[in-house]
This record gives structure tokens, sequence and C-alpha cells, in this order.
């Protein structure tokens, strides 16, 4: 295997085509094996010439933020990471955000302490705030730049118009929001965007949520109080349908001599050359063959028969629920 890599955008780090992702599985500190596995995963990511590891002040209540830190720690100067701030819960349950630029400030010291760095390479905003001009929240991450605390700047989940508004205001290295053979909405004019300002995408999800592994046959292939039990896709008549469609990458998989997760990203990394996906994981395996869909070269034909599957609007079932996509695209 030989790890491939891409230009995050006309500004942006040279980074593996395959990064790192958060896995779906939150980790305590006290769980001994599952953090000596995450540790072991990371170092087994750095090994195989991965080089970009993507985390949020957001993911596992900070854990994900320490954890990461310690797991880089011995080769920190050879990779890039990434943190987000402004995803927030609400006492109410709900999801909140903040991109007031004090706070854009607060979170970028409170995570450079958590993942004990002194630079975080790229920084950002995990949800915009509507409240807040991007002019603002932007124009404070320009700051960290110039203060030293952080090398390149991205928004998450933004639409094409706070896209270009947020990249006048200080380039932007990357956007990073869901795309996969099972979302591929943003091909409408996400992406288009990104290609014309020159900013690069991070694809997080690329798997569906594991839904493209072929591992998840029914709603009990997940733990009891796995995450995925209330997302849209997993409720069983979505499910079955969605299943169907695994099916046949699976088989097309089987034609080409690969399992159906790396097909599925070599998929993603046909679409642009500013793409990276991150998929996320705890354990060595899916590392290792995530890792191999830098290698997988798919022909026309078979890129045009996904297209033709995963046709947009074939699968079944939202992202989120509605009150979680509220903020989502603007």
């Amino acid at each position: 295997h030989h790890m491939k890599y891409r230009k995050l955008g006309r500004n942006g780090p040279s980074v593996s085509s395959i990064s790192m992702g958060r896995g779906s599985q939150a980790i305590k500190f006290e769980d001994e094996s599952m953090v000596q596995s995450f540790n072991t995963t990371i170092r087994r990511a750095f090994d195989l010439g991965i080089n970009f590891f993507d985390s949020s002040d957001a993911y596992w209540g900070t854990r994900h933020e320490m954890l990461l830190g310690r797991a880089i720690k011995s080769f920190r100067g050879e990779v890039l990471i990434s943190s987000k701030f402004g995803n927030i819960d609400l006492p109410d349950g709900k999801k909140g955000t903040n991109g007031r630029p004090e706070y854009v400030y607060e979170c970028c010291d409170a995570s450079l302490k958590r993942m004990e760095v002194d630079v975080i390479d790229v920084y950002f905003l995990h949800r915009v705030d509507p409240n807040v001009p991007i002019e603002e929240t932007v124009g404070a991450m320009a700051r960290l730049i110039e203060q030293g605390k952080v090398r390149h700047i991205g928004i998450c989940e933004a639409g094409p118009n706070t896209l270009e508004r947020a990249h006048k205001t200080h380039p932007l290295a990357a956007l990073q929001t869901e795309y996969s053979l099972w979302f591929r909405e943003v091909e409408r004019d996400i992406l288009p965007a990104c290609r014309k300002l020159g900013i690069g995408y991070v694809a997080y999800a690329p798997l569906g949520r594991g839904l493209l592994t072929g591992r998840i046959r029914t709603v009990d292939d997940l733990a009891p109080n796995d995450r995925r039990r209330r997302h849209p896709r997993f409720q069983p008549e979505n499910l079955a349908k969605n299943v169907k469609l695994v099916e046949e990458l699976e088989t097309m998989a089987r034609g080409q001599g690969v399992p159906a997760a790396p097909l599925a990203l070599a998929w993603i990394l046909a679409q642009g050359e500013a793409i990276v996906p991150i998929p996320g994981t705890n354990h060595v395996k899916n590392l290792e063959l995530n890792a191999a869909a830098a290698d997988i070269v798919l022909s026309a034909e078979k890129l045009a028969r996904l297209d033709e599957i995963f046709a947009i609007g074939a699968g079944a079932g939202k992202r989120y629920h509605d009150n979680v996509l509220k903020g989502v695209g603007i």
C-alpha cells in the first residue's frame, strides 16, 4: 500500500487522501482496553501514512481531543490535527451554536490545552451561528492564525452563500460536511461552490455512519445504547431499503476483489481532487480496510453504475431529525 496525498483546497495543507475521523463508539478514560485500542489504531494510521486527524470539542464530552492529543504525542510534528468549536448541547437537550469572537478565542485556548499542543493545524467552526455574522466569527478565527495558535481555518455544514462570505473574510482551507454514496445532496450546489472558490472538502461519515460497510443489516446489529438507533436512516423500514442498496455495493465490491467499505471510499476519492474522506474507527482492522481505499482504481463503468444505484433520493431517511437540521446548510 502507498498512501496518496491531496491538497486541502488552494491554500490548504497536503493531507493523506484517506484521513481519520472520530470513531462512532465513545470511549471513557477508565475503559483501559478501549483506550489501548484507540492508541494502537492512531499509531497504525500514522504508520500507514495517514497524516490528518480530525477532532472537536464536542466529541465525547471533550474526551476525544484529550485522547487524540495523547495518542499523537510522539509524532506530533509529522501530522496535522484539526478541531472545532461552536456546536453546543443546550440544557434542554437541543443543539445550540456560538460563533461570537470572544467564544472563538476561549475555545481555541481550551482545545490547545486539552490536546497538549501549541498549534491546531485546521480549526473549524463546527456549526454556523445564525445570530452572528459569519464575517465576525471568521475574523476572530483569522486572528488566531496571526497569533500563531492556528495554521488554517475551515467551517462545517455551510451553504454556498455563507461559504463565499467566509472565504472573502479569510481564505478557508476546507469545508467539512457529510458526503457518501448514501448522502450525495452536496453535489448539487455545495461541492461546486467549493470547487469554484478553491476550498477543500472534508467528507465526514463517508461510510454512511457504518451503513456502507455492510455490517448493519437490522437494527439488532446496533448496540442498545448506539446513537444511530435514533437516526432516521436506521429506522427499520428505512434501514431495509438502505440495506438493499448496500447489497448491490457488496456485489460490485466482490467483483473488484475488495470489501464494500474501501469501495465506497474509493468512489468518494474519484469525485474530485480536493475531497478528503475521514472515516472514523477505534479498531485497527477497520482502519486498514479504509486506508486500502487510496489504492483502488474504479473504472468509468463502475463509477457510473454506483452513481446509478445510489442516485440522489435512493437512500431512505434523513441524515438527522429536523430539530438538529435547522442550522445546517445556511
